[in-house]
């Protein structure tokens, strides 16, 4: 029986996607549910699985924009198994190129006890994708069974005549080089951006264009957070699992911030403006196929190893391309954090249609005039975009100031932004 592999719906509103890679190649016998295919849909980088086990017919090509619904490949269900082949053969054009480098003969073992294991050579002479990898080690599959199946490969006149064409063409491309560039390299190359980074593109540029995007600075003093986390880490992890951790802290401050200033918290849609009593907090997270913002949900209501396991949860999934839509949908406010890659300064890109987003920045330790003494302190700048249309001056910069403020003085946060001092004094 032909049973069809349709492109699935991403999103309501989505109508075409675009096969990132095939993870599987053309006449393979492939399990029931296993991973066939990736498909980048503008928000989000999906994976296509097998309805049934059979043998698979690829019938598009990587990087093919594709209408959802689309049938892109078919399996034969009454196909039996190969027997004692679980592993797919190489395509001819990878045997190829298999074949260039003399792998095998380097692997073999010496008398010599000062030299590399094959285990070592292995590594630097096999260059595995990070997807193949992962595969890799879900099949137990190491490098030295690679190697072994490579050697039992026969390499025919076919493959010997295309190496021989490439190392011809290298060697004509590198005598038409200038004299001035055999020092170098002058290579490039040119590949379609994925349907993800398209969209990315598409709404960084309509913020600036349609937003009245203002950016307002300044420092938080990160002494108090340091010694806390100092203090108390250790303790927290045993009792919650997890570590308290820079991000959980900010998070609950911008909640209690939000609080105050509803206005942050508001975001325009047509001629209306709509404000939020909740706060769902977006946490910008770099994944392998771009940025993307999942999403704290009634951040306010969590505890701090709540939000810290949230946010680890996300970030996983993320960084696994496992995310799904709905839960990168729906935030009200964002947080990006610049500092984890060294940035000491950045005015962030709004995510619309929110109307405010918070950057961190990394921690450096500088001199500052405290109580009358210049001191050394962890300082972290931050700084926060926000729509002018929505937000005014007034209060961006009160916004901001009461966040630093609680993270400053993190007792504030239990009594939700007011001095514990002032709130037994009834002040």
């Amino acid at each position: 029986m032909i049973i069809e592999i349709k492109v699935p719906s991403p999103g309501e509103s989505i109508s075409e996607v675009q096969l990132a890679s095939w993870l599987v190649n053309d006449g393979d016998f492939v399990e029931k549910d296993a991973e066939i295919a990736e498909i980048d849909s503008d928000k989000a980088t999906l994976t296509v699985s097998a309805a049934e086990e059979g043998i698979i017919k690829l019938l598009a090509e990587a990087g093919d924009v594709i209408k959802v619904g689309a049938v892109v490949a078919t399996i034969d269900s009454s196909a039996a198994k190969p027997a004692g082949t679980p592993k797919a053969a190489p395509k001819t054009e990878e045997k190829a190129a298999e074949a260039k480098a003399p792998v095998v003969d380097e692997v073999k073992p010496t008398s010599s006890p000062t030299e590399k294991s094959p285990e070592v050579q292995e590594e630097k002479n096999l260059h595995v994708s990070p997807l193949a990898r992962r595969i890799m080690k879900e099949k137990e599959v190491t490098e030295g069974d690679i190697l072994e199946y490579i050697s039992k490969i026969r390499i025919g006149k076919a493959d010997i005549e295309e190496v021989a064409s490439a190392k011809s063409a290298t060697a004509s491309f590198k005598k038409a080089m200038p004299e001035s560039a055999k020092g170098g390299t002058r290579n490039s190359e040119r590949k379609k951006m994925s349907t993800l980074r398209q969209k990315l593109a598409q709404r960084l540029v309509s913020v600036k264009n349609e937003t009245a995007m203002l950016t307002t600075f300044n420092e938080v003093n990160m002494s108090r957070i340091m010694e806390i986390r100092k203090k108390y880490n250790e303790k927290f992890k045993e009792k919650h699992g997890i570590s308290l951790g820079f991000m959980s802290l900010f998070t609950k401050a911008i909640t209690i911030a939000l609080k105050h200033y509803p206005q942050v918290n508001s975001m325009i849609d047509g001629d209306e403006l709509i404000s939020y009593d909740y706060a769902d907090i977006g946490i910008a997270v770099s994944a392998p196929k771009g940025l993307v913002v999942p999403v704290v949900r009634n951040a306010e209501s969590l505890s701090l190893a709540q939000i810290e396991q949230k946010i680890k949860e996300l970030a996983v999934k993320a960084r696994d391309n496992k995310i799904t839509l709905d839960e990168m949908t729906g935030g009200t406010f964002t947080i990006t954090n610049g500092g984890v890659f060294g940035s000491m300064l950045s005015t962030p890109i709004l995510n619309p249609p929110q109307s405010a987003i918070l950057g961190m920045h990394n921690i450096i330790e500088r001199p500052i005039a405290l109580n009358g003494q210049v001191v050394i302190a962890p300082m972290m700048y931050v700084a926060l975009s926000y729509d002018h249309r929505v937000i005014d001056g007034r209060e961006s910069v009160s916004f901001l100031v009461k966040v630093k403020e609680l993270l400053e003085n993190p007792e504030k946060m239990l009594m939700d932004g007011v001095d514990p001092l002032q709130a037994l004094l009834e002040l």
